[in-house]
């Protein structure tokens, strides 16, 4: 069983930066960033392998955002910066620990998710 949980969440100015932490418990494979604004799907933002340096990101979030991971931690991390009022939403962490599984920003690929932390960015 993996656990979960974020940090980091808050409001900024556009423009503004913020980095998310996410603390995970137990053996995952792969771990991506989630969003959720109102009334709008859950998309996927940006996913790493948790060995390696493979990374991918949602079109909108390209050379803005930069995911890693600090395995000594066990701690994923979202840097963003340039943001953007379209960029307000619910931000989850998410984690899979099954290995014939490619890396990958669907959502029903991860089994372990965190409860979130908001982001809100003000024009």
């Amino acid at each position: 069983q993996v656990q979960l949980v974020e940090s980091g969440g808050g409001s900024v100015q556009a423009g503004g930066s913020l980095r998310l932490s996410c603390a995970a418990s137990g053996y995952t494979y792969f771990m991506g960033w989630f969003r959720q604004a109102p009334g709008k799907e859950r998309e996927g933002v940006a996913a790493i392998y948790t060995e390696g340096s493979l990374t991918i990101y949602t079109d909108s979030v390209k050379g803005r955002f930069t995911i890693s991971r600090d395995n000594a931690k066990n701690t994923l991390y979202l840097q963003m910066s340039s943001l953007k009022p379209e960029d307000t939403a619910m931000y989850y962490c998410a984690a899979d620990s099954r290995q014939f599984l490619g890396l990958t920003l669907s959502r029903n690929a991860y089994n372990y998710w965190g409860q979130g932390t908001q982001v809100t960015v003000s024009s």
